[in-house]
């Protein structure tokens, strides 16, 4: 049985971290309180259920499953969602007073996603105890993140990609950049680099388009970011979701909005 690495933060450990600035210890607060959407498809055993505030949410689309909809999940593939991932999202805050989010643009040499904006993480490995270790080992492979410059403060609920794999999000926010030194696995990141939070909430550089998976219509975001080491595309999965963390921080919705997400088409859906 393996050791429990991480876990995520209590609320009565606030007072014992020390979070650099008001604002980041404002947002973790308001962040342990984080709860998810209405679970419609029971709980992920393998969750961290340390904290009832942090037990799993439902499988979700790129802006997690309305409750109308929710009816029509017992007609994905039985396997939906067994397959599982976690990324995390480690957030700091700039010069400037702003919150801003690490990203890595994948290796060229892969065979999947190659070249495409990522957030650190991957699939669960057999000896992680959940998905905050899942999310700080990959962290620390692909971009050498210390997991002891972090403190995990939530998750937000699972969003099902479009091969079915269960990705949740770990949110962590970084205690001291100028201790932060992050080094490429060139076999794995080509680049790492970070962007504004709140630019996944504006229309300035957002486009969206319609698309079909197994009889459903849903929205794919993108992004264009010029970073200081050029031009980015954040789209896909990851677009959505850095929207629904945006949303959730800010408290806020996009002001390109998000329907339609989930939209059945058909009455018959393939397996």
């Amino acid at each position: 049985m393996p050791t429990k690495m991480f876990s995520s933060l209590r609320s009565t450990e606030l007072v014992q971290v020390d979070w650099g600035s008001e604002k980041v210890r404002n947002l973790a607060e308001q962040l342990i309180s984080y709860k998810r959407p209405c679970n419609f498809l029971g709980p992920d055993e393998d969750d961290d259920h340390e904290n009832d505030e942090l037990k799993s949410g439902s499988v979700s689309s790129s802006y997690g499953i309305p409750e109308e909809t929710a009816k029509l999940i017992h007609r994905l593939p039985p396997d939906v969602g067994k397959k599982k991932a976690a990324v995390l999202i480690c957030l700091f805050l700039d010069e400037a007073g702003d919150f801003r989010v690490i990203l890595t643009r994948r290796a060229k040499s892969l065979s999947s996603h190659s070249g495409e904006v990522a957030l650190p993480g991957g699939k669960r490995d057999k000896e992680d105890a959940n998905n905050v270790e899942t999310a700080l080992r990959e962290a620390r492979e692909e971009i050498g993140l210390d997991p002891s410059l972090v403190k995990v403060v939530t998750y937000l609920e699972p969003f099902l990609s479009k091969h079915l794999l269960r990705v949740t999000p770990v949110v962590a926010l970084l205690l001291d950049r100028s201790k932060i030194s992050l080094t490429p696995n060139k076999g794995e990141v080509d680049a790492v680099f970070d962007a504004p939070l709140e630019m996944f909430l504006k229309k300035e550089h957002h486009r969206s388009e319609e698309r079909e998976w197994i009889g459903f219509a849903y929205r794919v975001h993108y992004f264009d970011y010029k970073a200081s080491d050029g031009r980015h595309l954040i789209w896909g999965l990851t677009a959505s979701i850095l929207i629904r963390c945006a949303s959730v921080i800010y408290q806020q919705s996009p002001e390109f909005g998000i329907s339609p997400e989930f939209v059945p088409i058909t009455n018959h859906v393939p397996v």
